[in-house]
């Protein structure tokens, strides 16, 4: 059996990009679709332990809420990388944290209110995990493109 049939596709790009601001939400994606609203829960709950979806939630422009964002990467010896990306994780401000064929292997973005606040985060990941080699860049400038998959 597939891990998603039309119903499930219809559903995800119908939340992608036009996600209902109301008290019930998925109620109103599923009288758009003709289903019930326990039927949109129970897929996207069986989607989500597929791991077809991560996870459900806004996306804010940082700035915009005073805050700055930065992009970091890292040199993580393989055999602390599970480690090292753990701690990072445990931040509120990480939103990202990838793993990449390359010698700055773990790359992640990280948001708080100031920058300052960033490189003593960044101070306390070195020292906790000993990985000292982590790379900061501040975007300069950003270019947002609206990432949304036609499924």
């Amino acid at each position: 059996m597939s891990s998603m049939d039309d119903i499930d596709r219809e559903i995800l790009n119908r939340i992608q990009s036009d996600f209902p601001i109301t008290s019930r939400p998925y109620l109103v994606v599923a009288n758009n679709l003709g289903l019930s609203e326990d039927d949109v829960l129970k897929r996207l709950a069986r989607l989500k332990e597929k791991r077809i979806i991560r996870r459900i939630g806004g996306n804010f422009v940082p700035e915009k809420l005073g805050f700055v964002s930065t992009l970091c990467a890292a040199k993580v010896p393989e055999d602390k990388i599970e480690f090292f990306a753990k701690e990072v994780n445990g931040y509120p401000g990480v939103t990202h944290n990838y793993k990449r064929d390359n010698r700055y292997n773990i790359w992640f973005t990280f948001i708080a209110p100031s920058m300052e606040e960033i490189e003593e985060n960044l101070a306390k990941i070195s020292s906790k995990t000993g990985i000292t080699d982590i790379i900061n860049l501040p975007a300069t400038k950003v270019f947002k493109i609206k990432a949304h998959f036609d499924l």
